[in-house]
Order: C-alpha cells, then structure tokens, then sequence
C-alpha cells in the first residue's frame, strides 16, 4: 500500500518566507518520486503548491475539503478544484476536516504556517504520527521546534530540515520505520 504524506501549510502566504512556494512545490515533487499519494486541504498557498509539484511528477493527489460540495467549496470558500485527483467534501468546517485530514496520512509534513497549521500539528503530535518541519519557511513551522521543547511531552516522532527532498526522505524512513513496528 502506498504511503499517504500530508501536507500542512499557510493557504494565505505573505508572511512566509519567499522561497515557501517554491519548497512546497518541492516537496510535493519529492512525495510523487517516492511513489506516495499526497494529501492536503484542498485549499490555496502551501498545499496547493504542493499538489502542483505533486502533479508535475505524475503523482496523486487528495485533497480534504471543508465544504460539503464542490459548489460550497468553490462558492463560499473560494477554493480550487484543480491540481487535485480527488477532492473529499467533508462538511466539517475547517477543525473538523483538519481532523481527518491529519488521521487519513501515514505522516505530516509542516511548511510555513498559520493557527490552522498549528492546529493541523497538534493533532499529529497528539496522535504520535511521523511529523516532518521543512524549516526556514517561516510562519508556524519555524516556531515548532521552540514551541516543543517548552511543551515538556518529549521531543515526538518529528524530523526537521530545511530541504525538501531530505525532508521527505528522512520523513518516509521515519514512516517505514513506523511501518515495521506495526508488523511485528
């Protein structure tokens, strides 16, 4: 079965750094060259980059919607369709499709970030999944690390970087490892 790799990220992104899009692009590359699906929410900025690197390589795509239709997510959430080789309408709002979002992937990758991203990564950290921080992309994902270690619950599953392709690299042995506890 494939890896499911989730892409977490500012959909609005004028505070990241100026290189953040481009990285998203990346990573997604990186997710479709390891021959795993990518999943995001559905939405602009970092993960939608992150679909359009995903697609270049030929990769999938999920995307986990907030709306309950493709009219309401185009409609009253102003989303894109495209870039996408599915789209889950959720009906949750954007806390309960983070929710899902984050439980529907083998692991998490974190680029710049708002307080939906943060929500995104307290889940994750919650739930003890394989997490990966492409740092020096600004937003949330350049605070994690602080914001971790002050948290005292221990350091999780987490890796950090800040290139794309050793990112995700790091993130799939991370899940694999992950992966052969589970069979033992």
């Amino acid at each position: 079965m494939k890896y499911k790799i989730c892409v977490s990220g500012a959909a609005e992104t004028g505070h990241c750094e100026k290189d953040a899009l481009e990285k998203a692009k990346e990573v997604g590359r990186e997710v479709a060259r390891h021959n795993a699906v990518l999943v995001t929410g559905a939405t602009s900025g970092i993960p939608y980059w992150s679909a359009v690197g995903a697609m270049e390589e030929k990769g999938f795509s999920i995307g986990l919607s907030p709306a309950y239709s493709e009219r309401d997510h185009v409609e009253r959430y102003r989303l894109p369709v495209d870039q996408f080789d599915i789209i889950i309408y959720t009906g949750f709002k954007y806390s309960g499709r983070n929710l899902l979002l984050t439980r529907s992937a083998d692991g998490v990758i974190f680029i710049c970030g708002r307080m939906g991203t943060l929500n995104e990564f307290s889940i994750v950290f919650e739930d003890n999944k394989p997490i990966g921080v492409l740092e020096g992309t600004g937003g949330t994902a350049d605070m994690l690390k602080d914001l971790v270690s002050k948290m005292h619950r221990g350091p999780g599953k987490i890796v950090y970087d800040t290139d794309p392709k050793r990112l995700v690299e790091k993130l799939m042995k991370l899940i694999q490892k992950e992966k052969e506890v589970l069979e033992i």
